[in-house]
């Protein structure tokens, strides 16, 4: 690809995971449907996290993620996102710039908080994510520095970050520069939530022609093309984008290209801890395959290693040496 100073700049949500056990009990009683994300406010993010048991503080979002993975695999990695001048900021912060990830989002002044999510895993791996956005949906159009998209090879924006107007506002601004430097643009569906919320959105910017590769689950691609099963749906998107990037979990991933499908497996794994972060670290795995130039399948594949990893313990950035894993499985 073209000689960048950045591999991927990723652009989404600033947000500290606190991380607890729960049972079905628990979400039951809480009203809280397993697997999905909701958005909550300060008050009910303080009401929550009094119910929860024991958690772990772990910087998350998931670009910021997907960032960590692509740094963690031997990418040149950037991101942008808002964080408050607080504890949790600094958490944030520090955690992005020890992984060699270039994050220069000034911290907002204004009182409101950075944002946490609050993630309930239960015994079966699968987390249900309560959100409260924070700072991070104060990010604005004038936090996009033109240079740092133009000098970056592919810029990855989440779909998390579509809901509030402002930050949308500042994807938009972030797309148009890299369309104009002649950059890549990756985009992720993020939730079936998103896509609930933003079909008509999400889908008039895929039949805007300004996106180069779209990653999406199952179930959200689904739901964005309203077809019936899985095939059409991949059908149906494929011809709408360049790349098409979708993820079945234990059934593996498949990206189509110009017709031409690639498919992998799902890497094995020896007990599946927290499925938190696992579509972050595939689209990393990709990301970082496709900067390389390696053939989609390739890719696909790093991307299966990259959420394998992550998915066998707790938190949604990566504890293993991915660059290794790569290599000794592709050379």
């Amino acid at each position: 690809m073209t000689d960048t100073r950045l591999d991927v700049l990723c652009i989404g949500n600033a947000i500290v995971d606190v991380i607890a056990a729960a049972d079905d009990g628990f979400l039951a009683a809480e009203g809280l449907d397993k697997g999905a994300m909701r958005l909550i406010d300060a008050d009910e993010a303080t009401r929550l996290y009094g119910k929860m048991g024991p958690g772990r503080e772990i910087s998350g979002g998931s670009a910021g993620n997907t960032a960590a993975g692509v740094a963690t695999l031997g990418g040149r990695a950037g991101f942008v996102g808002q964080v408050a001048r607080d504890q949790l900021g600094e958490v944030y912060r520090h955690d992005i710039a020890s992984l060699g990830i270039e994050f220069t989002t000034p911290a907002s002044e204004g009182g409101v908080p950075t944002a946490r999510s609050l993630v309930l895993v239960t015994p079966d791996a699968q987390r249900t994510m309560n959100t409260f956005l924070g700072a991070a949906q104060l990010l604005t159009p004038d936090s996009i520095d033109p240079a740092q998209v133009r000098d970056s090879a592919i810029l990855y924006l989440e779909g998390y970050l579509w809901d509030p107007e402002t930050p949308r506002a500042a994807m938009e601004r972030a797309i148009d520069i890299a369309r104009e430097a002649g950059r890549k643009v990756a985009f992720t569906l993020s939730d079936s939530f998103c896509v609930g919320r933003h079909r008509d959105g999400f889908n008039a910017l895929i039949d805007s022609g300004r996106l180069d590769i779209l990653f999406a689950n199952e179930a959200e691609i689904v739901s964005l093309t309203g077809e019936a099963d899985f095939d059409s749906a991949v059908a149906s998107a494929a011809g709408r984008v360049p790349i098409l990037v979708v993820t079945r979990g234990e059934r593996g991933a498949v990206a189509v290209e110009g017709g031409e499908r690639a498919e992998v497996p799902a890497e094995p794994v020896d007990q599946i801890v927290d499925t938190t972060g696992a579509g972050d670290l595939f689209a990393a795995g990709f990301l970082t395959g496709h900067a390389q130039g390696r053939p989609n399948a390739e890719a696909l594949r790093m991307g299966a290693i990259a959420a394998a990893e992550v998915i066998s313990h707790y938190g949604a950035r990566p504890e293993a040496d991915l660059k290794a894993l790569v290599a000794k499985a592709l050379g």
